[in-house]
């Protein structure tokens, strides 16, 4: 028996509006009771939470308290990157769930925002059906957050939903004034040292990518800030915008062409060759890569970059929310297999003839 599989849009490109999960092709050798709509998403999971209100945050190795007239949530560091001119916006995520057929062992996962420096989240309100028999969040290394849904039992034509609104500050994010006493970390830590090897899709270690490091770092640079804004321009200069099928940083970077997602991993995979922890940053229909350099006291700091779209180095304004940093995370639903990141799961088994139809939203909502 076959059943329908159902992927999400690239994660790059969802829609505006709302994200919605679309047929594709059949899935063959696969019974048909056992429904599977899935990507990319996941981590470890944390205990079961019966309510949700105030501010959640996401743990960050360098994170400091926030400095008093700083945007809501950030902090600024006198010298370096600062915070101004935040921007709220409402965010509705969630899922809406047509049953078809009556439903067993239902379970679905989404990520949410979290608190980084430059972002505070709040949650405005929940919706949960009662036919959520239990709702967690689990959180993944880097501080990415999802809802982990379950439903032992749903009836035949029935609608669930499990909608959280979300109140997103985010502030532009400034590039530092002093940038000569930045260098390659010596010993950064373990939660930074997950951002220094290969990823899917990030062949870090790759020719082309070893060629293009070389051929950058061959002539002296002032320092190490000069150093990471030449392997910036090199992509931008020998990468074209054209938006297509996900491929390798490799491969971008001998087609010379791709999206912001392969320009921002071979970003990240030239920094990793120079030995600078880097990752990807994800935000609704966008990503940009980050770059960790250590100041002269030893004190480690992320500075954000716009790999395609305006020449954005340092800083970036850049108001949509953070769904997760990072470009490795290994979930349960996919065997712990490494993924490039997180998306939307849904699994379950169908008691009937009509299959279910499981929507996840991520939209913008006026207040």
């Amino acid at each position: 028996m076959r059943i329908d599989a159902y992927e999400p849009v690239r994660a790059s490109n969802p829609p505006s509006s709302r994200q919605t999960l679309q047929p594709s092709a059949m899935l063959p050798s696969i019974d048909r009771r056992h429904f599977i709509a899935r990507a990319a998403w996941g981590v470890s999971a944390a205990g079961l939470i019966g309510g949700w209100s105030g501010t959640m945050s996401a743990q960050s190795p360098t994170r400091r308290p926030t400095v008093i007239g700083a945007a809501p949530g950030v902090e600024a560091v006198p010298g370096r990157i600062g915070f101004d001119l935040p921007e709220t916006h409402r965010w509705r995520i969630g899922l809406n769930l047509r049953t078809g057929s009556s439903l067993r062992n239902v379970t679905a996962t989404f990520p949410i925002p979290v608190a980084w420096p430059e972002q505070e989240v709040r949650v405005v309100t929940k919706n949960v059906d009662p036919g959520v028999a239990g709702w967690t969040t689990r959180v993944a290394p880097g501080g990415t957050t999802q809802v982990l849904l379950r439903m032992p039992k749903v009836a035949a034509s029935t609608n669930v939903t499990a909608m959280f609104e979300f109140d997103v500050t985010k502030s532009r994010i400034v590039a530092p004034e002093k940038v000569d006493d930045l260098v390659v970390p010596v010993r950064p830590s373990r939660e930074v040292k997950i951002f220094l090897g290969t990823s899917p899709e990030i062949d870090t270690t790759h020719r082309l990518i070893r060629e293009a490091y070389q051929e950058v770092t061959a002539e002296p640079h002032e320092n190490a800030w000069s150093m990471v804004e030449g392997l910036y321009d090199h992509v931008r200069d020998n990468v074209r915008y054209v938006n297509g099928a996900i491929q390798k940083a490799s491969d971008a970077l001998k087609s010379g062409q791709g999206d912001c997602e392969e320009m921002t991993s071979l970003v990240v995979a030239l920094c990793r060759n120079a030995k600078i922890p880097a990752r990807m940053v994800w935000v609704p229909e966008h990503c940009y890569p980050e770059f960790y350099l250590a100041d002269g006291e030893g004190n480690g700091h992320w500075f954000p970059a716009q790999a395609a779209g305006t020449r954005q180095f340092g800083g970036i304004e850049e108001y949509r929310p953070i769904l997760q940093k990072g470009d490795r995370f290994r979930v349960p639903e996919k065997g712990g297999k490494p993924q490039r990141y997180l998306t939307e799961f849904f699994t379950c088994e169908v008691k009937g003839k009509v299959d279910p139809a499981p929507e996840f939203v991520l939209e913008r909502v006026a207040v």
